[in-house]
């Protein structure tokens, strides 16, 4: 495990060059926005405009502080996504374009390639002594308001805003937490996605 300090995420502008992106984790380590395998960083949205378009890749968002925007993704009707709602699946391979509700927001961005890589991005309240699951041996858990405390595997440590634990080739299953928080776990998935039914 290991815990990354929100004062350390690296800071980069955006792939459109539109803005600015916070960079949590990304695979293998050193990768730019062209040639990751997967990655998840936070942006601050400040205007209405078009998405980065990235080759190959799926990408899950989720609003973390504001309003909301309202998502135009290619053939699909729009969505409006806050705070409140579920994290939001798409190619990130199609033009999406972002209207805000009302002001800007900060939004939590996890992006794999696809064909050898898939994931899942949950949000979690946590209040009190929580279990958390973990859906696959490389996850991440993000403190995004709060503090709390971990364990797992006699490991132990605090999380403070911002911070996020790595978790990589994990054999246990569960990461035990205690505190409150407003979280967000990350699981990155091998293999290509199972078709339904």
């Amino acid at each position: 495990m290991e815990i990354l300090l929100a004062g350390d995420h690296k800071r980069m502008p955006w792939k459109n060059g539109k803005g600015e992106t916070v960079e949590i984790a990304v695979f293998p380590s050193g990768a730019s926005i062209e040639d990751f395998d997967w990655r998840i960083s936070m942006a601050a949205v400040a205007e209405d405009g078009p998405f980065s378009i990235f080759p190959g890749i799926d990408r899950t968002l989720a609003v973390l502080d504001g309003n909301g925007m309202m998502l135009e993704i290619d053939g699909r009707a729009p969505a409006l996504l806050t705070t409140e709602s579920a994290p939001l699946a798409f190619p990130a391979d199609i033009p999406v374009s972002a209207r805000l509700a009302d002001g800007a927001i900060t939004d939590l961005n996890v992006m794999t390639r696809r064909g050898g890589l898939t994931h899942s991005l949950i949000r979690i309240e946590i209040d009190g002594a929580t279990p958390v699951p973990l859906p696959s041996p490389t996850c991440l858990f993000l403190c995004h308001r709060g503090t709390v405390s971990f364990r797992r595997n006699g490991e132990t440590g605090m999380l403070r805003d911002g911070d996020a634990l790595l978790i990589e080739q994990a054999t246990a299953t569960v990461l035990e937490i205690d505190g409150e928080a407003i979280a967000y776990l990350v699981a990155i998935i091998t293999g290509r996605p199972q078709a339904n039914g």
